[in-house]
């Protein structure tokens, strides 16, 4: 039995810990990974049976039932976070420039990154460029970072990649830990 005291706090972690593995398994279900999503899937079900349970033998405990619900918006964003640093997968990033982007190409291409140059035209620019990288999630932020400093005037989208061809290498540098090395980048 956990004294009325405590029991807030359990309540609190249990349900920080259950959203926190509930967001990071939808973030995995969308990227396809089956079997590590119903893993944590279990782990997730079996702390929410356990919180749930505790809230609802003791309603009369309101900081109990409080706990509950912070515990939720609290997990949501340390799940979030979680995910941004587990960095698993690749991204795709295109790139679209109104000059030339020979400078920035240079650039990238010396920090390991493959670029594919596409030449077109918009409605409002009659010539533009799109580049189109795929790279491991792992380094988006130091490409982010070199856009942001060094070419703020480029536009720029980066979309998560589901499944992609295991046969062409996506990255020149080095690997930027175990991460990178476990699943060879």
């Amino acid at each position: 039995m956990i004294s009325p005291e405590i029991l807030p706090l359990v309540i609190f972690i249990a349900r920080v810990v259950e959203t926190s593995l509930e967001t990071i398994r939808m973030i995995y279900i969308t990227r396809g990974h089956q079997y590590l999503a119903a893993g944590i899937g279990v782990v997730k079900v079996a702390i929410w049976l356990l919180s749930t349970g505790l809230v609802l033998t003791n309603l009369q405990n309101i900081a109990g039932i409080v706990a509950y619900i912070a515990g939720y918006g609290v997990g949501t964003i340390i799940g979030m976070e979680l995910e941004n640093r587990i960095s698993i997968g690749s991204v795709v990033v295109r790139v679209i420039s109104r000059g030339d982007p020979a400078s920035f190409m240079e650039k990238a291409a010396s920090m390991g990154f493959g670029i594919t140059r596409l030449e077109g035209s918009g409605y409002y620019d009659s010539a533009v460029v799109v580049l189109l990288m795929v790279l491991p999630r792992v380094e988006l932020p130091r490409l982010l970072a070199v856009i942001h400093d060094d070419f703020p005037d480029l536009l720029f989208t980066v979309e998560d990649v589901r499944k992609a061809s295991e046969s062409g290498r996506i990255y020149y540098g080095k690997s930027s830990g175990w991460i990178s090395r476990f699943f060879g980048w």
